[in-house]
């Protein structure tokens, strides 16, 4: 059963909640998220606040895919650039699927979503976001037709002694 998905949904407990059981999960399953495991909630609490906070400035907005039960099942969000050189692009940050839903194509099915929400938006020519590499992602997006345009060495730190790329990806809309 496909996602359900809402850009800009009002934000509730649940949904809060939700967003940090999915991000705590997709961590602790070894997802690319910004975090090592183990993680908690707790752990997680601030950069989801940090997110919100950007949110509430209209500087980001919230893509939430719901799975047939009504629970969060997958989010991104779109943030815009504040340097006026470049708001022509935007990035996509905290791309997740909970792990009892990957393999289904809901990954896929999320970008698509973002592409939409990013062509929706004036002004808007590209989605740039990030990958850890080591784990096969910058495929995955190339697969979805993002670019490669840049790696930066060890440049992310999972644990002493296990350095990753950050891969630089892009998403032309034209």
């Amino acid at each position: 059963m496909p996602l359900t998905f809402t850009l800009d949904p009002a934000l509730t407990p649940a949904l809060r909640d939700g967003i940090l059981d999915l991000w705590t999960d997709v961590s602790n399953a070894g997802g690319s998220v910004g975090f090592a495991a183990p993680v908690t909630r707790e752990d997680i609490r601030p950069e989801l606040v940090r997110h919100l906070v950007q949110m509430a400035e209209g500087r980001t907005r919230l893509l939430v895919g719901h799975d047939e039960d009504g629970r969060v099942a997958a989010t991104a969000f779109l943030t815009h650039n504040s340097h006026r050189l470049m708001t022509h692009w935007i990035w996509l940050y905290t791309v997740m699927v909970h792990p009892r839903h990957q393999g289904r194509g809901y990954g896929r099915d999320l970008l698509a979503a973002a592409e939409d929400a990013a062509r929706g938006t004036e002004g808007v020519e590209a989605i740039r976001l990030t990958c850890r590499g080591g784990h096969g992602l910058e495929r995955f997006y190339a697969s979805c037709g993002y670019k490669e345009v840049g790696r930066v060495p060890d440049a992310i730190r999972v644990a002493p002694g296990d350095d990753r790329d950050e891969v630089l990806m892009l998403l032309p809309l034209g």
